[in-house]
């Protein structure tokens, strides 16, 4: 097992990864910004390093203070989390020429997949059902871009081929907007992505998004632990997820699974990673795999009783899978809502200092939060500073366990989103189950 790990991230995941650690036994170095020297985790691990200022591109996207702080500690691996330099394959690439271990896929494996165009025509020869599109990027040439949207058919999206986190998409319905919609959308990701690269794709109108969690080790093993559905989503960021998804018959569930196992098998996957699809009208579309974890991850934890941090330390450390496909059982459901610090009406960041903090409990209740009283919640970073997850044995069940656990939560000295949750957790339509990813921007009037 790996002796010492850097936890390269903050907040709540850094949390949940030095846990994990501790419970293998395993010596933990925090990295921290000057504003987050406070941090749980940090005051928890055995070593802490400062690596600059509050400002992210100073600290947690400081590639150099980030391996300095491994290489002072004598520390055999690094740790990336979710979010800043998770899916950087010059981060992980630069991670194991200076002889640590990342804990994560090649940088190679994060290079194929992180550009969408090369992942969706590697998931076609994989046999993975990809959206209707261009099978390419775009170029400046205006009449085949028309020809393109008309034989995909309207409406199209234009999307950026390094994008993430809802930016760089634009949807096109007729060709009076197409070509500034290609242009606008090209600007944008330039600036955000530092590639122009857009493509196009038949846009679903009323699609879920369900995502299926993939494990794979060095040994050739690869396995899938089901499906979630992440379609509560505003402006495309998820708000809550479930596991399993409902409405999805079995055998299809286990068939788009399998397929996901055996595109890493074909790509030689190492580590955890998610396979996100839309799913509208009985049929499943690849758009996008993240090779890392997942904020959602403990959703999938609770009905399947598998430790996917835990897996992904065992798989640095060179060891085989500790389960086998035929091994993996779902029992029950389950519900995590991001708690964020922000205005549950206007969205706005509420950051602040936290006067009073009081956790949920009871049977099937966990809060994974990096909290507590008299901590300030800094401006400088996103706006979550918990998930809640219930486990029933039933979705109805979980669904009654989530309603008495917001009610309990409290988090008083700033704003949260809490009042939106129990707003959603209680819509009739949202408790049937299959909204599409567009029903909370309708439900909210955006």
């Amino acid at each position: 097992m790996l002796e010492k790990v850097v936890i390269a991230n903050r907040g709540e995941i850094a949390l949940r990864i030095l846990r994990a650690c501790r419970e293998l036994g395993i010596k933990t170095v925090a990295v921290h910004s000057t504003v987050d020297r406070n941090l749980k985790h940090v005051l928890l691990a055995d070593e802490s390093v400062c690596i600059g200022p509050a400002p992210s591109a100073q600290s947690y996207l400081n590639i150099p203070a980030v391996i300095s702080a491994a290489e002072v500690t004598d520390a055999v691996a690094i740790h990336p989390g979710y979010g800043f330099l998770s899916e950087n394959a010059d981060f992980a690439e630069r991670v194991e020429q200076s002889g640590f271990i990342f804990i994560g896929p090649r940088a190679e494996t994060i290079r194929l997949m992180g550009d969408k165009i090369s992942a969706i025509t590697m998931m076609k020869k994989a046999g993975v059902p990809c959206v209707p599109g261009s099978d390419g990027p775009l170029g400046d040439n205006a009449k085949e871009n028309f020809a393109t949207a008309h034989k995909i058919g309207y409406p199209v999206i234009i999307k950026a081929a390094g994008g993430g986190g809802g930016r760089g998409m634009r949807v096109v319905h007729t060709d009076a907007t197409l070509l500034n919609a290609i242009v606008l959308t090209k600007s944008e990701a330039l600036a955000a992505f530092s590639n122009d690269t857009v493509y196009m794709e038949k846009f679903l109108e009323h699609p879920r998004h369900i995502e299926f969690q993939v494990l794979a080790d060095t040994h050739g093993n690869a396995i899938h632990l089901g499906e979630r559905d992440c379609s509560m989503q505003r402006r495309h960021q998820k708000v809550i997820e479930e596991a399993p998804a409902p409405g999805i018959p079995e055998k299809l569930r286990n068939s788009m699974g399998e397929r996901c196992a055996e595109a890493c098998r074909d790509i030689k996957y190492r580590g955890a990673g998610t396979f996100e699809f839309l799913y509208e009208n009985g049929k499943f579309y690849f758009i996008e795999m993240n090779t890392r974890i997942q904020v959602e991850h403990p959703v999938t934890e609770m009905i399947t009783g598998i430790d996917i941090v835990k897996e992904q330390l065992r798989i640095a450390a060179g060891e085989r899978l500790s389960v086998r496909q035929r091994d993996v059982t779902w029992r029950g459901h389950a519900i995590e809502c991001r708690i964020n610090a922000e205005d549950p009406v206007k969205f706005t960041p509420s950051p602040g200092t936290i006067t009073q903090f009081h956790a949920p409990g009871g049977p099937g209740v966990r809060m994974d939060s990096h909290i507590y009283n008299g901590y300030t919640v800094p401006p400088n970073y996103d706006s979550l500073i918990g998930k809640l997850i219930v486990h029933g044995e039933t979705r109805a069940a979980a669904f009654a366990r989530m309603s008495t656990a917001l009610v309990e939560t409290v988090v008083d000295g700033i704003k949260t989103n809490i009042p939106l949750h129990r707003d959603i957790i209680a819509d009739a339509a949202f408790q049937q189950g299959g909204t599409s990813i567009h029903y909370l921007e309708k439900k909210l009037g955006l």
